[in-house]
């Protein structure tokens, strides 16, 4: 079973808190978002930049913005949001359909799952 302190510590090391997030709440937003820290720790460190947001706190329109860009070839970024109104719920939210977003952007550029890159010369079962 995954430690899931070493995906609170990767989150940490990579989260920034923007508007909405106080200092104190670094630790809680990330022990939240471990499960995301667990499937990026396959990248290096400064591969990856982690933006949390938080727009109109317990109000009718609040929203949880969560941005991740990695920065490899090519550059991917990727963003989601959240607007239910329980904040644990919402980073819950965010988590898991950005961990959906990296799973399909790595399905996409996989040689093994994209016949047109398994095709290409010099690549793994291109021949």
């Amino acid at each position: 079973m995954p430690d899931t302190r070493e995906g609170v510590a990767i989150v940490a090391q990579r989260l920034r808190l923007a508007t909405g997030f106080l200092s104190s709440e670094r630790g809680w937003v990330s022990e939240r978002l471990a499960a995301l820290g667990l499937r990026l720790r396959s990248f290096r460190n400064d591969e990856v930049d982690l933006e949390i947001s938080l727009k109109d706190r317990q109000g009718a329109e609040q929203r949880v913005t969560l941005e991740c860009w990695i920065n490899c070839r090519p550059r991917l970024h990727f963003i989601a949001t959240s607007s239910s109104r329980d904040l644990s719920a919402a980073l819950g939210e965010v988590r898991n359909e950005l961990i959906r977003q990296v799973d399909e952007a790595e399905k996409r550029t996989d040689p093994r799952s994209n016949r047109t890159l398994r095709l290409v010369p010099g690549l793994p079962d291109s021949d």
